[in-house]
């Protein structure tokens, strides 16, 4: 089965997002055009906003478990308006794994995410971070 989700996060910075990945222990598959996901859309879901099945498991990069390769991937997808990116994994039967690492609706990279851009910031403003 399928179940594509958008992770509602806006990314504009891959830096950060490689970070984050680092951090929560993931690993971030720079140019791998292909995210791991069921492989076919049987319409039992909603098609996310602006994809078609065509769209579907197509990415710039990919983010995964490292050593695990029965868990999908999240899609690292660039946004129509060339405004940065948006994240797309199948959620079904937890992603075999992936959720067990981003959490729920992507929760911990969305959050990690916001955390290592802010950790960014405050450096570019000449502030000491400590975690």
């Amino acid at each position: 089965m399928s179940h594509i989700s958008t992770i509602e996060i806006e990314v504009k910075d891959i830096g950060c997002l490689k970070a984050a990945c680092e951090q929560l222990g993931l690993e971030f598959r720079e140019n791998q055009q292909a995210y791991k996901w069921f492989g076919r859309f049987v319409g039992d879901s909603p098609m996310p906003e602006g994809l078609t099945k065509e769209d579907l498991g197509k990415c710039l990069h990919a983010i995964g478990i490292k050593g695990n390769k029965q868990a999908y991937e999240v899609g690292v997808v660039a946004r129509k308006d060339g405004k940065g990116f948006h994240l797309h994994y199948d959620y079904w039967a937890g992603g075999y794994g992936l959720e067990d690492v981003i959490g729920k609706k992507a929760g911990k990279l969305t959050q990690e995410y916001a955390a290592q851009v802010a950790i960014k910031q405050a450096r570019k403003m000449g502030y000491s971070v400590q975690r």
